[in-house]
């Protein structure tokens, strides 16, 4: 026989109710035939749960509603006591059981989530790439049974080792995950949210992404090192060069997606599972030079349509970091001089800049950046977001183009005096041209430092953001 729920007679009351410990267990009051009302204490409203012996020395249980803890009773979605018990009894006749779940895991609230995404076209890599951080402890433990303490711990810890914004990037699945079995669970026994909303609450202080911006003349040496390692890297990597797509979209080109026919060559490619819901477009049609495009027809002699376009050395296709190490190796053996490089480090190109420069080159050039996000698979937030600090002098140069400029103003005596009496203004006189690393001075006005040398200030304040970074680095 099913043992007796516990008893209160103050479930009726909101003032007492409210004074209750959160809890995941509800409270008990016994209606009669073996039904009865619970009240569980969450973090927001409470809920009313109905409770029926089912015969075999257990329960079936079942959410009539939320408590009229913090609204009036509506009798439909917000119950008071007395109508939560007479919904209680209509449950029981109905037989509208509902027999007790084993608790659902991280684990498996990520495994779902990563079937959600197969299904949706997203990218499910995501989810193996939380895993690795998870400790087989925490993957075990039931949503439910998951606190703030517990997932504030897990991401502080994370923090030690990776940088704020990789911190924030591995936490948004899981959140991601656990936001979509509460809402499949619809309340049931998943009644708050708090755990993940508070314990992995996005980290305010991450630096933006550094994007690694590489003059043309350094993008040449590489797909020249590229290329003095085998024919098939070498198209690789300059595919990469010209479009700016990501490796995972290079890799995925069929032969088909080379459109040759015309005086004006492009590829057609495929879009990528990043960006939320299902994209319209299945590919997008990116132009490159006619010299490129016999290249890539040379290679792919002999291979049928639906064959793979840039082939490894060994033929197959190039799956996940396989170009990591060629890459590396095309870095060195490309020569560059630090100089070259500047305000980064040589050792900080990886492919990816490749995809960086492609964005900013084009911006910088005046194509529209909507133009540039279609062609890139982006969008204009998105590059607005990442490249700002990157793209500032094309706003600037088109506001300077209408801005009020009313040149030289003789002002009067007064006016001087402001100056202070005996200070000086002295300016530069206005130079002409750009810095070794493209900054026009036009849109970066230089200064004369301590030294008597000339400085591009837009170098300048790299620099500085650079030594700060590291000095933050070395601190931690």
């Amino acid at each position: 026989m099913a043992r007796a729920p516990k008893v209160t007679s103050d479930l009726s009351k909101r003032n007492y109710r409210l004074g209750l410990p959160l809890a995941k267990k509800p409270i008990w009051q016994a209606l009669g035939d073996g039904i009865s009302i619970g009240y569980r204490r969450c973090e927001g409203t409470g809920r009313w749960i109905a409770r029926k012996a089912n015969g075999k020395g257990g329960f079936n249980e079942g959410v009539v509603g939320l408590a009229d803890d913090y609204e009036d009773a509506d009798g439909s979605g917000v119950l008071s006591f007395a109508q939560a018990s007479a919904k209680a009894f209509n449950w029981a006749k109905e037989d509208r059981t509902v027999a007790r779940k084993a608790p659902l895991t991280l684990d498996e609230a990520l495994n779902a989530y990563e079937r959600d995404l197969k299904v949706r076209g997203g990218d499910y890599g995501n989810v193996s790439r939380v895993r690795s951080h998870l400790s087989e402890k925490l993957m075990k433990t039931s949503v439910t049974d998951l606190t703030v303490d517990m997932l504030k711990t897990w991401r502080d810890g994370l923090a030690d080792k990776l940088a704020a914004a990789t911190v924030n990037r591995t936490t948004t699945p899981i959140k991601a995950a656990l936001n979509m079995a509460a809402d499949a669970d619809q309340g049931v026994t998943i009644t708050s949210r708090a755990a993940w909303e508070i314990g992995l609450k996005t980290l305010g202080d991450a630096e933006s992404s550094r994007n690694v911006i590489l003059s043309d003349a350094v993008v040449g040496k590489l797909v020249k090192a590229a290329y003095s390692q085998s024919l098939a890297f070498g198209l690789l990597v300059e595919v990469l060069a010209v479009t700016g797509s990501r490796y995972s979209q290079v890799a995925a080109l069929k032969v088909a997606d080379l459109q040759n026919g015309t005086a004006d060559p492009r590829l057609m490619i495929p879009v990528s599972n990043k960006g939320k819901g299902q994209k319209a477009a299945r590919s997008t049609p990116v132009p490159i030079p006619a010299a490129l495009a016999k290249r890539l027809k040379a290679a792919a002699e002999g291979i049928g349509p639906t064959g793979v376009l840039l082939q490894k050395p060994g033929g197959g296709a190039w799956a996940k970091s396989d170009h990591s190490r060629p890459f590396a190796r095309a870095v060195k053996a490309a020569g560059l001089k630090p100089a070259e490089v500047e305000p980064y480090q040589i050792e900080e190109i990886t492919a990816y800049a490749l995809r960086h420069s492609s964005i900013v080159r084009m911006a910088l050039k005046g194509v529209p950046l909507r133009l540039v996000a279609a062609l890139h698979d982006t969008s204009v937030t998105m590059i607005e977001r990442t490249y700002s600090r990157d793209i500032a002098s094309v706003a600037d140069a088109v506001a300077r183009a209408s801005m009020l400029d009313l040149g030289a103003i003789e002002t009067t005596e007064a006016g001087n005096a402001l100056l202070g009496a005996g200070e000086e203004v002295t300016a530069l006189p206005r130079v002409e041209g750009q810095c070794r690393h493209g900054h026009s001075y036009a849109e970066f006005p230089p200064y004369r430092n301590s030294k008597g040398s000339v400085v591009c200030a837009e170098c300048a304040r790299i620099r500085t953001r650079t030594a700060k970074a590291a000095k933050k680095r070395g601190a931690a």
